[in-house]
């Protein structure tokens, strides 16, 4: 039996912001438990809803030192589908209203006390792991304190740790001096060869430095970001660990996530009988939403955070010529204000074709998923990305730009060979994007036995955590102490 530890900031069904909350959250469950004892450390946050804090139960409480005080630690524990959660207690640190705030310097010393108290409650838990998986930059230092003062116990002597790096964007950087002082690490940890960076220090590249091996979540995002275009300043590092780093793509939960049996949807359908119910799904949509009821009419979803990295330039830049043509255009989704807004301006000029539904919701993400002919995704950069995923579980075709997990998880039409569960384009550029979606409207509207069987191909592809779990597996096997 091999005993992992997955610590993580946030996990699904406990507290979620993103894709990270969805990996922590499926990825143990699917680990085979016949020779794997999986378990995971998240914080206690005080905005965890109070239906999961009462399954919880009280374990224990120390005190241990940190940033100059003698800082409380509580430890709860909670099992979830056969997976053991623990979490880390601290008023001061896990109070707010959100899991993250935008103050960077408490940000950095939160997840630092997070790593170390994650470390010291181990032997309070009695479970030594062979191996700890670490996620993105809020656990970064997990490796660094395993190596710096945990290694010298004969408890901790041995363990390996992994680093997983779910967006390179997020680094968790501030200046030396401040890290330093809330850190508790000597200087020699703050070189260029270790936390230094420039003139900060990079929680993120401290993780990837002491970690005995990185992943990514797509084999395509591993390339990319040993250049610098993609690196983010760490590609050197990168280059220099390659024979360490692998590219693992993130599964989607096929038992939520499943056309024939989500409650979310009003007509249920699988891929033997899309053809006589998805458009259904269409219909029922166009209502809810004010749009045009034609089940004829091309409706293309977008579900997202309206930020630069997701592609809304393009978008933006097209938008009104696109709306000439017989489309309809569905999106979900927060973020950025000049996208928000451009959004319900385009809802307005077009009202019977544009819905812009500015906020996010469950529910109508999958009635999307389920009512769409294609999802529009054209990314500046995609770790791995999660709704492209989705969209071929549901049949509805995604329209890309071939970067990071979409060129690992979507592969472009070919009219020639009949091949293709997606459309494709390759320059980040608004009218290259704009010719794709319209190469899409004409095998839609003028080759409905092609799109059918691009939908019967997407409809088959297994994206789902099971297939990726036996990769972690091997990993887990190549990395036996």
């Amino acid at each position: 039996m091999k005993n992992i530890l997955f610590i993580a900031s946030e996990g699904v069904p406990f507290i979620k912001t993103g894709g990270l909350a969805d990996v922590v959250g499926s990825l143990p469950k699917n680990i085979d438990r016949r020779y794997f004892d999986v378990r995971v450390i998240l914080p206690l946050y005080k905005c965890i809803s109070q239906q999961m804090k009462d399954r919880m139960e009280y374990v224990s409480n120390f005190y241990m030192d940190f940033h100059w005080k003698n800082e409380y630690v509580g430890i709860f524990r909670s099992e979830v589908d056969g997976i053991k959660y623990y979490f880390v207690d601290n008023e001061f640190y896990f109070n707010g209203m959100k899991p993250y705030s935008d103050d960077t310097v408490f940000e950095i010393e939160k997840y630092a006390f997070f790593s170390k108290a994650a470390l010291s409650i181990l032997p309070v838990i009695d479970f030594r792991p062979d191996i700890i998986h670490c996620h993105d930059w809020q656990t970064g230092l997990v490796p660094v304190y395993l190596k710096e003062r945990f290694q010298g116990s004969e408890f901790y002597r041995g363990i390996k740790a992994i680093m997983t790096i779910h967006n390179l964007k997020f680094q968790g950087k501030w200046d030396i001096k401040t890290v330093r002082d809330i850190t508790g690490l000597p200087d020699y940890y703050f070189t260029p060869d270790k936390l230094g960076l420039f003139k900060d220090a990079d929680l993120l590249k401290g993780g990837i430095v002491y970690s005995d091996a990185i992943t990514t979540v797509s084999n395509a995002y591993a390339e990319e970001i040993k250049t610098e275009f993609y690196g983010e300043s760490l590609d050197g590092l990168l280059r220099a660990r390659a024979g360490d780093l692998r590219g693992i793509v993130n599964g989607i939960d096929y038992d939520e996530f499943n056309p024939e049996t989500d409650e979310f949807i009003p007509y249920r359908y699988n891929s033997i009988n899309f053809r006589k119910e998805k458009y259904k799904n269409k219909k029922e949509l166009q209502k809810e939403l004010g749009l045009k009821v034609d089940e004829k009419c091309m409706m293309i979803g977008i579900v997202s955070r309206l930020t630069d990295q997701k592609g809304f330039d393009l978008i933006n830049c097209v938008l009104d010529e696109l709306c000439q043509d017989a489309v309809e255009l569905v999106v979900l989704g927060t973020g950025d204000e000049q996208y928000e807004n451009s959004f319900r301006h385009f809802d307005w000029k077009y009202d019977d074709k544009v819905s812009a539904n500015i906020y996010y919701s469950e529910p109508m993400s999958h009635k999307i998923y389920a009512a769409c002919d294609a999802f529009l995704m054209p990314s500046l950069f995609e770790p791995c990305g999660l709704s492209q995923l989705m969209a071929l579980r549901y049949g509805t075709i995604p329209i890309v730009r071939q970067t990071g997990g979409l060129i690992d998880t979507v592969e472009p039409y070919n009219k020639f060979e009949g091949t293709g569960t997606g459309f494709g384009f390759l320059n980040y550029n608004a009218h290259e994007m704009l010719a794709t979606i319209r190469e899409a409207e004409s095998v839609f509207y003028d080759g409905k036995r092609e799109w059918n069987k691009m939908i019967d191909r997407a409809m088959a592809v297994d994206f789902s955590w099971k297939v990726s779990a036996e990769k972690y597996q091997e990993m887990y096997d190549w990395l036996r102490p």
